[in-house]
């Protein structure tokens, strides 16, 4: 025997606010089986971060999504969609460009691009945090790194959305999702050539490495993708929650006062809102979960997006936003092999925007009458608008 659940994780009421059926999964067991799209469930940390640090036995491959077509026509040879030698292959070109000391000196570039957008920001005055800081802020960034044209940024923020929403079942979202997860990779193939994209670049630096032999020719638009889908988003999600929880508590004068460090916020934000709720594995064999023997083959969901509220392993205030606890191994941007390539930069960018906010408001509230706004979506969770009043 084994637990099961009727739990649809992808209906319009469960994506907007998927707790409590987290929670019902965790009371089940460390694996559950979801009737409803024939997969196993990873919904506590523990069994969360076993299997993201052994991917021997939980593999990336054909596994990320919810579909084969998507796992197959889309993510097969990607950097998160391989596991072993080729994985590493991929990685290493990745990590040349987003290691922490290849980004150094993108710091005070970063805070000045920081500083300028809240400055420009109204004094007393409502704004929206994601169209006038979030979404300008990352995008702009990581459009000049990847050397692209930064008119495009509207459209890629567009495709690289609609590419994340084809993670999911076969549902309209994926649907709806699917052509424009393919323009993404026509985009990149009609956009990003040797021709037009600086050497110097990040996309440059990909074909660099196709003409150093250390990638295949045929892998580099697929590398694109771990800039291009997962470089904005994810970010843009992540500091947009962060805001929101800040400005829905206390806690916004130790942030101001320099009181906790950034990261520590930036984990604790993390924890509470992954911005990428789940991703797929497959069992390459028969695998003891708990009291559960999951067969060879079986996918299985590591839901990110549950781990992070667990009380076994965060206390019986595991759903309270806390900058001063200890959420160092939250498991928002995974772990092992394939913790988010992007993790470095993110963290750079978080605290440029906070550093820039403290410094010229003194307090961060919800804008009054205006609700902020989420998109349903398959696999991200993050806000669409979200209005704030800061003084």
């Amino acid at each position: 025997m084994y637990a099961s659940s009727g739990i649809d994780l992808f209906d319009e009421a469960t994506l907007a606010d998927p707790y409590p059926a987290y929670a019902r999964l965790r009371e089940l067991g460390s694996v559950v089986r979801l009737e409803a799209h024939g997969v196993w469930a990873l919904p506590r940390h523990a069994s969360v971060a076993t299997a993201l640090r052994d991917p021997a036995t939980y593999s990336s491959e054909r596994a990320l999504a919810l579909t084969d077509p998507v796992n197959e026509r889309l993510l097969a040879g990607t950097v998160v969609g391989t596991d072993g030698a080729a994985h590493a292959r991929l990685r290493r070109v990745l990590s040349r460009q987003l290691a922490p000391r290849a980004l150094k000196s993108l710091t005070l570039d970063l805070h000045e691009h920081a500083r300028a957008l809240v400055e420009a920001l109204p004094h007393d005055g409502g704004f929206d945090a994601v169209a006038d800081l979030a979404a300008p802020f990352v995008a702009g960034i990581v459009m000049r790194l990847m050397g692209l044209p930064d008119r495009d940024r509207a459209l890629l923020l567009d495709l690289a959305d609609a590419t994340f929403d084809t993670f999911g079942p076969d549902n309209a979202r994926t649907r709806a999702g699917l052509p424009h997860a393919e323009e993404m990779f026509g985009y990149l193939a009609r956009v990003a050539t040797r021709d037009t994209i600086a050497a110097d670049s990040w996309l440059g630096a990909i074909h660099t490495a196709a003409d150093h032999g250390d990638i295949d020719e045929s892998q580099a638009v697929p590398l694109m993708l771990s800039y291009t889908v997962a470089g904005m988003d994810t970010t843009i999600h992540a500091i947009t929650s962060a805001l929101h929880l800040l400005a829905h508590t206390d806690q916004w004068a130790p942030i101001r006062d320099r009181a906790v460090p950034t990261d520590a916020v930036l984990a604790e934000a993390l924890r509470m809102e992954a911005p990428i709720q789940f991703f797929g594995r497959r069992t390459t064999r028969d695998v003891h979960i708990g009291d559960t023997v999951v067969p060879a083959g079986e996918q299985v969901l590591l839901l990110y997006g549950s781990a992070g509220r667990d009380r076994d392993r965060w206390g019986p205030d595991a759903d309270t936003f806390d900058i001063t606890r200890d959420s160092r191994d939250h498991l928002a941007l995974g772990s092992g092999i394939h913790q988010c390539a992007g993790n470095h930069l993110a963290t750079l960018e978080f605290d440029a925007v906070l550093t820039a906010l403290a410094r010229r408001f003194r307090s961060l509230a919800p804008s009054p009458g205006q609700a902020p706004t989420r998109r349903p979506h398959n696999i991200l969770r993050g806000w669409h608008t979200l209005p704030l009043v800061a003084a």
